[in-house]
């Protein structure tokens, strides 16, 4: 079946690096309301939407594989034209963020999972839990599902079961179909995107040991377990789960600012691979991040400065990518000529003319654009 266009909310600037946050079974994209604000705060932009079958969505007849729910991601992605988003998923949302890294790679910038697992299988309890739900309807599950996405202390059940209620039995039943068939713990291995797993002490339906598997069968994955929290921790205990999240996340300022001068197009050609991700990761946080979002300087003077050290360094491929950013900075094609006319006086006049070249390069591909 070919993907279908899913409901979904998008919160946050434009330029601001994206996180995507995928629901479990039974949920709709409401269940993120108390962590949205948090992620905004930090400078993310928040894509959330409803899988295949519920919130918004449509509803196809099932049963639904994980390859579709991974295909209507990727769909929704291609539609909001956002080329690479950190994923955070619970239970499926964590299995559908596990089979993007997997067979998307070049998708995924940090991928963060929830109270999820990677083998939950027998099948045959899935199929007879669609069944229930179709022949009874979702109320038939209700009780029980509530009883292990939050512990009793929780206080407001209510709306998580009007939630649940709201998703139709045949949406309901095509994901269960998609979870019994699933089977990942042989792709884990092969997963590159840095992966935080997070798992709840009071979780039965994905105990910590199915997190902890899933943390060890990554490649450089950290584990961590929050006490106290069932299935649905973030929904019972967001602030936790904020804080988690947000340190398996990319740095947002540092990524936004560096998006915001060199250009989306230029950061999304970056090729960032498992040798050069520490430094690429180390410049994201602590010049885009540190040094130019300091409110000492404004952006043409820190353009200006940086045009200038490059030159008298002969940084040509450098040199270039900040011509450019000069220009987004509001830097004139006359002021970059005195820097760089400037720069000649003290750095050398051979590194000046080739500073030169390399500026009028940058105007002529502009100019033939």
């Amino acid at each position: 079946m070919s993907a279908i266009p899913l409901h979904h909310e998008v919160t946050g600037r434009a330029n601001a690096p994206v996180v995507v946050l995928a629901n479990s079974l039974g949920t709709d994209l409401s269940m993120w309301d108390a962590l949205v604000p948090a992620l905004v705060e930090a400078g993310y932009r928040v894509v959330r939407f409803d899988h295949r079958g519920h919130g918004g969505s449509p509803v196809p007849p099932g049963p639904y594989t994980l390859d579709e729910l991974g295909g209507d991601l990727i769909a929704l992605l291609d539609h909001l034209r956002i080329r690479r988003a950190s994923i955070v998923g619970v239970s499926l949302g964590g299995m559908v963020g596990m089979w993007m890294a997997r067979y998307a790679p070049d998708r995924v910038q940090h991928l963060v999972l929830c109270c999820t697992s990677a083998d939950l299988r027998p099948t045959a309890n899935w199929s007879s839990r669609a069944e229930l739900v179709l022949a009874s309807g979702v109320e038939a599950i209700a009780d029980r599902s509530l009883g292990r996405w939050v512990t009793p202390a929780y206080a407001d059940v209510a709306r998580l079961r009007e939630m649940l209620l709201r998703v139709p039995a045949v949406g309901y039943a095509g994901a269960c179909g998609a979870i019994g068939s699933m089977y990942l713990v042989d792709e884990l291995p092969s997963i590159v995107a840095p992966t935080l797993v997070v798992s709840g002490t009071e979780d039965p339906a994905t105990p910590a040991e199915h997190g902890r598997r899933i943390a060890s069968g990554i490649p450089g994955a950290r584990f961590e377990v929050v006490a106290g929290a069932a299935h649905l921790g973030v929904v019972e205990r967001p602030e936790e789960f904020a804080r988690l999240i947000l340190s398996g996340l990319p740095p947002a300022r540092g990524e936004a600012m560096r998006r915001s001068v060199l250009g989306d197009a230029h950061v999304d050609r970056t090729r960032v691979t498992e040798f050069n991700r520490p430094f690429q990761e180390y410049i994201t946080e602590s010049v885009w991040g540190a040094l130019w979002t300091r409110p000492g300087l404004d952006r043409r003077t820190r353009s200006a400065v940086t045009l200038a050290l490059l030159t008298g360094l002969r940084a040509h491929d450098e040199l270039a990518l900040h011509v450019r950013a000069a220009i987004r900075n509001g830097l004139t094609r006359e002021e970059i000529g005195e820097i760089l006319l400037h720069s000649g006086a003290y750095v050398g006049v051979p590194a000046a003319n080739s500073a030169f070249s390399v500026a009028q390069r940058i105007f002529d591909e502009d100019d033939t654009r």
